[in-house]
């Protein structure tokens, strides 16, 4: 306790102050006595003003240090200007509610960066958060490197307030103690071993003059390194300190998993991104004469494969036919496309056996029954060969809606073809059938998710073999790819937006003499004799 007349002079100071303020005797100037922020609340509280203008007993508490301990002050003044100071330490409270505060701000810190982290599994962009968040929140310069790739080392730097700036340098990461270690996902090395002065110019990052203090921490990933992280301040009076260090690790690993999902998200991409390749239908064209042209469109708009399938198989030489094959096997979705990635597989095998269909169909069969899965299809294989002006077909369905023909005047006729399903029972039966088309008229496979398709007005209707027919008719004489564009806008404006089954055609065409299409700049140009 400490007491001061309305002169600002020391009137009493119980033991306890007297070992705070030394000085603080009896007859004392509060300016000599006691420090600033004190003397000052003093003033404040004996300056000339009417009895009941005085800030009432408690009121205005002051706080400050004294050394290095922080007190509060609480005055209690009295009528004859006469005011007793009552000092209490809250060191503790303080460095207590410092703590707390950094610890929020920490934690603050570490879920904004998470949710930007995670926010994308782009690799590159994960580096580029990594060190700007780094840079502008625990260090002067942050710079985030990736593993070797190949000889060069990818590195992203960034200095506080800049943006990320991206490199691949040849260097060796031996020149900086720990750098090689952190990479390989070793603990790190604790900051005060390190020499800043020893930093190789290729770590310090355009923008920084100078090096104080360096911090290095691995980037911990799933199951292998993700990289490593290296934080740098310019001045060796701020070095790190030891819980700085520890909060770096944990951001490391905050970063560390969001690179290594990043790295593995790309990795799985790449590999889907090549079986779907092998997957997916190929692109159709004229072959010897004969024009092809499909469609696909899987059940879901999201996937890229599915159930449905077809192929076009080159003729092995001149005058040889080339085989179309084009299928729906039970299911969807990727289940349904690695079953049809088999079956390709295997009729691919089996394309010395093409002229003979039944002997084809029948090798398929029996394999699809020795296999694990329980999966059947449905099947028409196509002989296309040209003749002269006219395409000579062999058409075998195997459980699959028959192929239609369009004649060029806008007849649709049913080719006579039947089987049974594939990979159901021991033994299928097929009939072959043989359809000449003259120029202009067209033959198309589909499968059933297009006539079985369920929409139009009421929601519920099938769009049905008959409206497919009408469909076609309306195709007389169209080049193959009108044929295709038009079925399948169609079958989608009947579906809208509602659920349906996979969706294939492939259309076979006797190109038209004399006939010039396809000419607008856009789509392939043809003329034929």
């Amino acid at each position: 306790m400490l007491v001061a007349d309305a002169r600002a002079v020391v009137v009493h100071a119980n033991e306890a102050a007297g070992l705070v303020f030394p000085d603080a005797r009896p007859g004392t100037a509060m300016a000599d006595a006691v420090p600033g922020w004190l003397a000052s609340a003093h003033a404040r509280h004996t300056a000339p003003l009417l009895p009941a203008q005085r800030p009432p007993a408690g009121a205005g508490t002051v706080q400050g240090a004294v050394g290095d301990r922080s007190y509060e002050a609480h005055p209690t003044p009295s009528d004859n200007g006469t005011v007793m100071w009552w000092l209490v330490d809250d060191t503790d409270h303080r460095l207590t509610r410092e703590a707390l505060w950094t610890e929020r701000e920490r934690t603050e810190f570490l879920v904004r960066s998470s949710n930007l982290l995670l926010s994308s599994l782009n690799l590159d962009r994960c580096m580029d958060v990594t060190a700007q968040m780094a840079a502008d929140h625990l260090a002067d310069a942050a710079l985030v490197f990736a593993p070797l790739h190949g000889v060069e080392l990818p590195i992203v730097s960034c200095v506080r307030g800049g943006g990320p700036s991206v490199s691949r340098q040849v260097v060796d990461p031996q020149e900086v103690p720990g750098l090689a270690e952190a990479l390989q996902g070793f603990p790190p090395v604790p900051s005060r071993w390190l020499d800043p002065s020893a930093a190789p110019a290729w770590l310090v990052p355009d923008g920084l003059d100078t090096v104080g203090s360096i911090v290095i921490t691995p980037l911990p990933g799933h199951g292998v390194p993700a990289g490593a992280l290296v934080l740098l301040r310019a001045d060796a009076a701020n070095a790190f300190t030891e819980g700085e260090e520890v909060f770096a690790r944990l951001f490391a690993a905050r970063a560390g998993a969001a690179m290594s999902a990043a790295r593995l998200y790309a990795e799985q991409a790449s590999i889907t991104d090549t079986l779907m390749r092998e997957l997916l239908p190929p692109a159709l064209r004229q072959l010897s004469g004969v024009e092809y042209a499909g469609g696909y469109r899987p059940s879901k708009d999201h996937e890229r494969v599915g159930g449905d399938f077809y192929d076009v198989h080159p003729a092995a030489a001149d005058g040889e036919p080339s085989l179309v094959v084009l299928g729906d096997v039970c299911g969807k979705g990727l289940e349904a496309a690695v079953m049809t990635g088999k079956i390709r597989n295997t009729l691919h095998a089996l394309l010395p056996m093409a002229d003979d269909h039944h002997r084809i169909l029948s090798l398929l069969n029996t394999s699809l029954l020795n296999s694990e899965s329980t999966r059947f299809a449905t099947i028409v294989l196509a002989s296309a060969a040209r003749e002269g002006n006219t395409v000579r077909l062999r058409l075998t369905s195997a459980g699959h809606p028959a192929p239609l023909i369009l004649r060029c005047d806008g007849r649709v006729e049913e080719a006579p073809t039947k089987g049974t399903l594939v990979g159901a029972l021991p033994e299928i039966t097929t009939e072959t059938a043989r359809v000449t088309l003259a120029p202009g008229d067209t033959c198309v496979l589909y499968t059933d998710g297009i006539s079985e398709a369920r929409g139009g007005p009421m929601g519920g209707a099938m769009f049905g073999e008959e409206r497919l027919r009408r469909a076609l008719s309306e195709c007389a004489a169209m080049p193959a790819e009108a044929v295709v564009e038009h079925v399948q806008m169609l079958a989608s404006q009947w579906v809208g937006s509602g659920r349906h089954d996979d969706m294939a055609v492939v259309v076979i065409s006797a190109p038209r003499t004399n006939h010039l299409s396809a000419v607008d700049g856009h789509t392939r140009g043809r003329f034929t004799t």
